[in-house]
């Protein structure tokens, strides 16, 4: 017998069963293979909820023209194959395949009157989520339309089960009942998964409905993430012009959309989505095409909010941010403000900081070129944000191992070729590793490719060697190395303000808090784990000390290694000194009054490691070091012989075995260091000069030569 599943849709519908192309209407589709019909539009609750889902706007899953379904099943085991995949290093996450002109393109179509209510719907570009993820609800801005994410649709879609809020042209649902939609939502999900958080994207007005949403639900695990909220708006410098607006006929109307989308917008950043930098010359032609091309769909605006719509959602937008504003003493939830610097609508910097000091849980980041539609502009994704903002949990309580999510090829591109590129170009890492012979040789090849790895070394001045070693792995072997980090890096306050800051990007590539627990579940998990035993004091060293490693006595590493049966690889890394004086230590800006007073009560605030162990390696204060560069050198890594634990049990229970092993694996990252110092000034191209000509007439970075092993 045919089975029926019946669910209200909309010009851009996916349907679990398959998909069809046809305007708004009540969807019928049979799940034994049988015709699908569409029949008049008539109101559908799914668990009384209006709820629409998106098709896809390229292909159709529908065989011939006749609606049947095809492969049904061997559809829905793919998919389900695919939610239960976990996400690969540098996996594709579509970041930058989709521009402002498909959103302009899509939201064409999706405007077109249905007579329907305000509802939800999933856009089919999020494919299938990874089992457990939590649920993402995007509120959108005042066009309504609900496909602000559409840039980041692909990448959301791994992490989120995402679904959009959908509000019609022509719909004047008042503020509260827009909340008490999104609120039923929120209620229904949360009593089907109570162990979930549910984030709520709110986009400018949508910002306003997520606050009064967390304001009336302090109960409910939310994650807020608010994109230029419209909680400032009685400080808008356009404020002055909206009874203007409200006022101006008919005949001028045309024109606000235009002045609109320069106003809310930085068309250059829209236009740069899929626009690389290199080379000059190719990446200002790509963008004059890309803005010759969206200028003329920018009429689309017009349709998107119409001189009655323009005015009704101007009061709305009024009431929004009165009700939200009036409830923030309410706001339990986590929250992540993102600000954009050049927001023309609305004072967004300065509401964050307000925000920021109103509510109990709220971090904020500052991107200083972006306009106010910052999610439909040129920048990072939003999934990364997220990531780098140790957002991203699965449960109540984040857990830096389970709830980590590998980087995409679109973060590795932007973090090491854009952020990190300059510190690249400027070191021209060289890596070496042992063969389980003894062989040196260029490259990782050395290193294992299974795990669990725990990789033992040396941290240079500030641990300038990171950014480049993690670049190396993902490069070369497509490795992920986690790394143990100070816990101050994961401080709430420490990215406050910044755009992506440094903090962000050591968090987005894997780094967790150093602690025995973390290192132990990264361990179980088989993962490559980044240790530097001489922690910070190694790190901040004094004059002078640099390539001396300040070790603890106790083997701190070794019993945890063995339990796991993990291979432990030593490394050494020089170049720290060919980049850089160390004018100012720690002790030197001891001895200045006023450094001495600032470096001591910011200490108090910094947690504190390893304060009962005697030496050296027990003053793990923090401080920034005063510096001077140099005429840059090279960074040189040498990763040594793997040393095996597995089968070595009686390490666990044998301290002088387990003392032994510790000894040897530091003897070894002393030869690393060594051999590599010696071996540097055999390089031809160990000043930035000589790489630079040579790379002007013969490679890239990666393959300039250096000396012979």
């Amino acid at each position: 017998m045919a089975m029926m599943l019946t669910i209200s849709a909309s010009p851009f519908t996916r349907i679990d069963s398959g998909f069809r192309h046809r305007h708004v209407g009540k969807v019928l589709c049979s799940l034994d293979g049988g015709d699908s019909s569409i029949l008049a539009y008539d109101s559908v609750n799914v668990n009384t909820d209006p709820v629409i889902v998106e098709k896809n706007k390229y292909t159709s899953l529908v065989n011939g023209g006749n609606g049947h379904v095809s492969s049904l099943a061997r559809e829905k085991v793919q998919k389900k194959k695919e939610a239960d995949e976990e996400l690969e290093v540098l996996w594709d996450d579509g970041y930058g395949t989709v521009t402002m002109k498909d959103y302009l393109d899509v939201a064409k179509e999706m405007i077109k009157p249905d007579g329907g209510p305000a509802r939800w719907f999933s856009p089919v570009e999020c494919g299938r989520p990874l089992k457990d993820s939590p649920l993402l609800l995007f509120l959108p801005g005042m066009d309504g339309i609900g496909l602000g994410l559409i840039m980041h649709h692909k990448a959301l879609g791994r992490a989120f089960e995402v679904r959009g809020l959908h509000i019609p042209i022509n719909d004047r649902t008042p503020f509260e009942g827009l909340v008490k939609l999104v609120e039923k939502t929120v209620r229904s999900e949360h009593a089907s998964s109570p162990n979930k958080p549910i984030y709520l994207v709110g986009d400018s007005f949508g910002g306003c409905l997520a606050l009064a949403i967390a304001a009336r639900n302090p109960s409910i695990d939310l994650v807020l993430i608010l994109v230029n909220p419209a909680t400032s708006l009685e400080r808008s410098p356009l404020r002055p012009f909206f009874p203007l607006l409200e006022a101006m006929p008919d005949e001028l109307h045309t024109a606000v959309p235009y002045l609109l989308s320069f106003v809310m917008g930085e068309p250059v950043k829209m236009a740069m989505v899929n626009v690389d930098p290199f080379p000059t010359s190719q990446m200002f032609r790509n963008l004059s095409d890309n803005l010759v091309g969206l200028l003329p769909r920018l009429s689309v605006l017009g349709d998107i909010i119409p001189k009655d719509a323009l005015i009704w959602k101007l009061k709305l937008l009024r009431s929004a941010a009165a009700f939200a504003n009036s409830r923030l003493h309410a706001v339990k939830a986590e929250v992540l403000v993102l600000a954009s610097g050049k927001d023309n609508l609305l004072p967004s910097g300065d509401e964050a900081r307000r925000l920021s000091s109103k509510l109990e849980n709220c971090e904020i980041r500052e991107f200083k070129d972006n306009g106010h539609t910052f999610l439909l502009e040129d920048g990072l994704s939003l999934l990364s944000i997220i990531k780098g903002a140790c957002k991203y949990r699965r449960s109540r309580k984040l857990n830096y191992v389970s709830d980590y999510l590998p980087p995409s090829m679109s973060e590795y591109i932007r973090s090491f070729d854009r952020a990190y590129g300059l510190l690249r170009f400027l070191t021209s890492p060289v890596t070496f590793s042992t063969l389980s012979d003894g062989t040196i040789v260029p490259g990782l090849d050395g290193v294992p490719t299974e795990g669990p790895v725990l990789y033992v070394g040396y941290h240079m001045l500030m641990g300038m060697e990171l950014a480049n070693l993690v670049a190396e792995f993902l490069r070369q072997k497509r490795i992920i190395c986690r790394g143990l980090a100070h816990p101050q890096l994961f401080e709430p306050g420490e990215a406050a303000g910044s755009e992506f800051s440094f903090f962000d990007y050591t968090r987005l590539f894997g780094a967790v808090p150093v602690s025995s627990k973390h290192m132990f579940d990264l361990l179980a998990a088989d993962s490559h784990v980044l240790l530097y035993p001489g922690g910070a004091r190694e790190a901040l060293h004094r004059k002078g000390e640099q390539y001396t490693l300040f070790w603890p006595e106790q083997p701190e590493f070794v019993r945890m290694a063995a339990r796991f049966g993990a291979t432990v690889v030593p490394f050494g890394v020089v170049g720290e000194d060919d980049l850089m004086e160390l004018l100012l230590d720690y002790d030197d800006q001891m001895r200045i009054p006023i450094l001495n007073e600032y470096w001591r009560q910011k200490s108090k605030e910094f947690p504190r490691l390893r304060e009962n162990m005697k030496g050296e390696v027990g003053n793990q204060d923090l401080f920034l070091p005063g510096i001077a560069p140099k005429v840059p050198g090279r960074f040189y890594y040498l990763f040594g012989k793997p040393i095996e634990t597995k089968g070595k049990k009686e390490i666990l229970k044998d301290k002088q075995k387990a003392k032994e092993m510790y000894l040897h694996v530091k003897s070894e990252v002393q030869s690393c260091l060594n051999y590599l110092i010696e071996k540097r000034e055999q390089d031809p191209c160990r000043n930035i000069v000589d790489r630079t000509i040579y790379r002007a007439y013969s490679a890239p970075a990666h393959n300039v030569p250096t000396f012979s092993t």
